[in-house]
Order: C-alpha cells, then structure tokens, then sequence
C-alpha cells in the first residue's frame, strides 16, 4: 500500500514523502491517526502543490532573515552593570538583557533567538549570535561596563 505521510516517522520518512507500507499497517495505524494519506493521484497533485507553496514561503523567510541579519550585525550594544571590587558583576547578563538593549538600539529581536551557552558574569566585550533562521545566524557585539 503506498501512502503519503502527513509527520516526520523515525522509521518510515519524513512529511511529505509517498512510502509503502504493508496494507494492514496503513489501515489500522497510520490512517486513522492521521499520519497518512492514501496516495491517490489527487492527493499527491494536492501534496507535491503544497511542497512547492511552503518551499516558497521558506524562500522568502530566509530572504527575509538575511536582510534582518545584515542590519542587526552592524549594531554594537553597551550594558552598564555594577561590579565588585575584583571585577565580577553583582549578577549576571542574560539573553533577555541583550534582547531589551536591541531594543532600545531600534533593532528588536526575540530574546529566545539569541544563543548565549551561559550568562555573561564577567566585564568585556562579547560576541553573541543571534538565529533568525535555520540557515540564518547574525553576531552582534555586547560590552559589558561598570556601572
């Protein structure tokens, strides 16, 4: 029986691809649960259409987050924190920091699209990327001040 997967299956393929599947599988699993769809002449039309118009709306997505990448890499953002004696911050610098003084520089991001492994705890000056896309990453410059 040839189907047309509707969701990514570990161990058929991904959504969008027409797989076989032995008969009793694709009736009493895969169909009702709306995994899959019959591969009909129509519903593989109505498939490979959909593919084409989601292909296009990642194009233009990723089009999209480029440009945005090129004018947020030229922005360099200044925090102002007070400090110990020896240098250490009373705290720590946080995605949402960053995404706050991005913000207020006229370039608003989502603070969950900036990739910080850890807070930042120390003065200086840091480079931060920022995905926008899949494919699509932006660094921008953070330093950190005292206060």
């Amino acid at each position: 029986m040839k189907v047309i997967l509707r969701e990514d299956l570990s161990n058929l393929g991904k959504a969008g691809e027409l797989v076989e599947v032995k008969p009793g599988y694709g009736r009493n699993y895969l169909l009702p649960r709306a995994l899959a769809v019959p591969a009909t002449s129509v519903n593989v039309r109505q498939m490979d259409h959909q593919k084409r118009v989601i292909a296009a709306q990642q194009a233009k997505e990723r089009a999209s987050a480029t440009a945005t990448a090129q004018r947020i890499s030229q922005i360099a953002v200044t925090l102002k924190r007070k400090v110990g004696e020896q240098g250490k911050l009373f705290g720590s610098v946080s995605s949402r920091d960053v995404a706050e003084a991005m913000a207020a520089a006229g370039a608003p991001v989502d603070r969950h699209t900036i990739q910080l492994t850890e807070p930042i705890r120390d003065l200086g000056t840091y480079d931060v990327q920022v995905k926008l896309h899949a494919d699509v990453q932006a660094q921008i410059k953070v330093t950190v001040a005292a206060e």
